[in-house]
């Protein structure tokens, strides 16, 4: 059985992402920072429903961290051969005005730093079995270019870049990687927030869920995407168009 391990995966996106690529048959690697007790909930829905999960603790923005992420994940689960880049921080809004070197820093570290450690720790393994996958969660915060957010925005920007240069880089070796790119999508960490305004804008009418997040990773990390490498696929129900 082969190994995905789903960054930031005791919650929100991650969380519904790791359950869905274990009802896909894939051992998972459930990754958290420090909420070891959701990160074990994650694991004990997905045995309770006959799959295959561990929860490993690591900062993706350390390198020995993550070498040592990859490593147990292998030991324990067999041979990771998809990488989901999931992991997030806070996104404060700052004006420019007030935008340091460090705000930038903040949102490179987990969008550009992490998603580099984790692809360079796997990537001997994917090579030795022919084939991998790399699927990015970006954002369409990307497209549609808010104010106050420049540092967030930037760092999304440098992650596309990096799906688009790792894509030719790495497809010689079986190995794609790609970029789905939600819209807002209401998570734990949005309690409390109102979402009407937001969703008048999307053509299909409705805010995105999780699953769409994860149906669209799904795809990404099976078979049937076997030639699909260097895209961004927009989740947002249409509400950016280009």
């Amino acid at each position: 059985m082969q190994t995905a391990l789903v960054s930031g995966a005791s919650r929100g996106l991650g969380a519904v992402i790791a359950r869905r690529l274990a009802a896909d048959g894939w051992a998972v690697a459930v990754n958290y920072h420090s909420d070891a007790e959701s990160a074990g909930r994650v694991v004990a829905s997905i045995r309770s429903t006959g799959g295959t999960a561990v929860a490993l603790a690591a900062d993706v923005t350390d390198g020995d961290a993550v070498r040592g992420l990859v490593a147990s994940a292998t030991e324990q689960l067999g041979p990771v051969q998809v990488v989901i880049a999931n992991a997030t921080g806070p996104q404060p809004q700052v004006a420019l005005e007030d935008l340091t070197w460090r705000d930038h820093l903040d949102q490179l570290e987990f969008f550009v730093l992490s998603p580099t450690l984790l692809v360079q720790a796997a990537l001997p393994g994917m090579k030795e079995l022919g084939t991998g996958r790399v699927v990015m969660i970006g954002s369409d915060m990307f497209d549609r270019a808010l104010p106050r957010s420049s540092a967030y925005i930037a760092a999304k920007g440098a992650q596309l870049g990096l799906t688009r240069s790792w894509s030719r880089e790495l497809g010689p070796y079986g190995i794609t990687v790609n970029l789905v790119a939600p819209g807002w999508i209401p998570v734990e960490r949005h309690a409390g927030a109102d979402p009407s305004a937001y969703a008048a804008d999307v053509p299909m009418g409705r805010m995105g869920t999780p699953d769409d997040i994860a149906g669209a990773v799904s795809y990404l990390a099976g078979d049937e995407a076997g030639f699909v490498t260097g895209q961004r696929l927009s989740v947002n129900g249409g509400h950016t168009l280009w």
